[in-house]
Formats: structure tokens, C-alpha cells, sequence
């Protein structure tokens, strides 16, 4: 290992180290890789980091097979239908399931191997056209035709949030996938367990904790800038 990338190494390994440190300890950090070398990303399961998130399968392939055993995988990105067989064979968790012709195709998937996947549903907490996601009207309906498939764990909800900007404008959006998350934590949905509520990213994270996240998903801080 040079020089440089050793320094960059350490870096990762001191970053991840002070999030793992100042974030309470029933929140679950998830080290978001997108764009990051494997060194990267094996400094911060080093530094204690157990959950990593990667936004595209493509890139999932080439990094997960080797460091496998070593984290608990997540999908953060947009799931696209065709990368659905992948997915599943790659990941622990779909974090980005927005629709239910989604969630079916994932089901069929699963069935095919003989596996249940947990997942969360992301809600469109702002209704932002051009994002992902449920809009908070449509949760309680759709997670209850979810929640019908046999080879799905609903364990919760996701949502992205403004990605820049201030991090107090974020807050809204945090509290209207926080209510979407008590709502259904009181339906009486059967097969549905909503242990998770993902929210905030580097920018927002500390906002999010306070409305309620048990998830974050951190890159630029663990990793600095792309």
C-alpha cells in the first residue's frame, strides 16, 4: 500500500471511528460506498462499521463477493426491475422498495431461491416529482398488499430526504415518514414488523436522529468527498 492511499485509509478508519462514537448507540450506521475503492471500505468495517450500503448492483457485484462475510449489505439506491434477481442474490436488505409491482418481482425472485428478504418501503416524504418512493397518502394501502407476499419481511420504512441545504429543512420530510412509520406501527398489519425507520444522509443525519431515525446512512463523512 503507497503512501497516499495509506493516509486516505486511516482517514476513513478515524471518520467511521467518530460517527460510530457520537451517534447513539441503538442507531445503525450504514457506510454508504458509492464510488469507493475496497481499502476504503474495509477501513471502515475495521473501524466497527457493520452495515454497508451500495447504491447500484453493478458496482455491488465487484465489492460484496469479496468482503462478504464481513458486513451486513444494504440496498440505498433506486431498485431498478431488472436488477430485482440480482439484488436479492447480493444484498440483506432492500431499503428501496417504492412500489408493489416492485416488491412482487423481488417476491417471485425470492421464491425462485428459496429466500425471504427484508425490506424497507420508501416513502416520497416531501412528494417530490422525480423522486422515488410512496407518497405518504398511499403507505397504509400499498404496505398492506405488500405485506401479502410470502418471500418479503416488511421491517420498515426509508426516505431520502433533501440530499444539500440546510439541514434543518430536512426536518419536515423526517416527520412525515416518522408519522407514516407510527401510523402502520399501530395497524395491526399482519406480517409486517417496523423495526427500522432510515433516514439522513451526511448532511442531515443529527436532524434525522431527532425525529426518530434508528438507521443513517453515511458516506461523505466516513469517506470524504468522491
Amino acid at each position: 500500500m503507497n503512501q497516499s492511499v495509506a493516509v486516505e485509509v486511516e482517514s476513513v478508519r478515524l471518520s467511521a471511528r467518530y460517527i460510530l462514537d457520537t451517534v447513539p448507540s441503538y442507531v445503525t450506521v450504514v457506510a454508504a460506498a458509492k464510488g469507493r475503492t475496497l481499502a476504503e471500505v474495509e477501513a471502515a468495517i475495521t473501524a466497527g462499521i457493520t452495515h454497508i450500503g451500495h447504491n447500484y448492483v453493478q458496482d455491488a457485484q465487484l465489492m460484496i463477493p469479496a468482503l462478504k462475510d464481513k458486513a451486513t449489505w444494504h440496498m440505498i439506491g433506486h431498485l431498478q426491475r431488472n436488477k430485482a434477481k440480482k439484488a436479492v442474490q447480493l444484498f440483506d436488505m432492500l431499503e428501496t422498495v417504492d412500489s408493489l409491482r416492485l416488491a412482487q418481482i423481488i417476491d417471485r425472485r425470492c421464491a425462485a431461491m428459496g429466500k425471504v428478504i427484508p425490506i424497507l418501503v420508501e416513502i416520497n416524504s416531501g412528494e417530490e416529482s422525480g423522486k422515488t418512493g410512496l407518497l405518504p397518502k398511499e403507505v397504509g394501502e400499498i404496505v398492506a398488499l405488500i405485506a401479502d407476499l410470502k418471500h418479503i419481511s416488511i421491517q420498515g420504512l426509508m426516505t431520502m430526504g433533501p440530499r444539500f441545504g440546510e439541514p434543518e429543512n430536512a426536518r419536515p420530510f423526517f416527520q412525515e415518514t416518522r408519522q407514516s412509520f407510527e401510523h402502520l406501527s399501530k395497524s395491526n398489519i399482519p406480517n409486517i414488523e417496523m423495526r427500522y425507520l432510515s433516514m439522513g444522509m451526511s448532511n442531515s443525519y443529527l436532524v434525522a436522529i431527532e425525529e426518530g431515525a434508528n438507521v443513517v446512512r453515511i458516506g461523505t463523512k466516513i469517506f470524504g468527498s468522491r
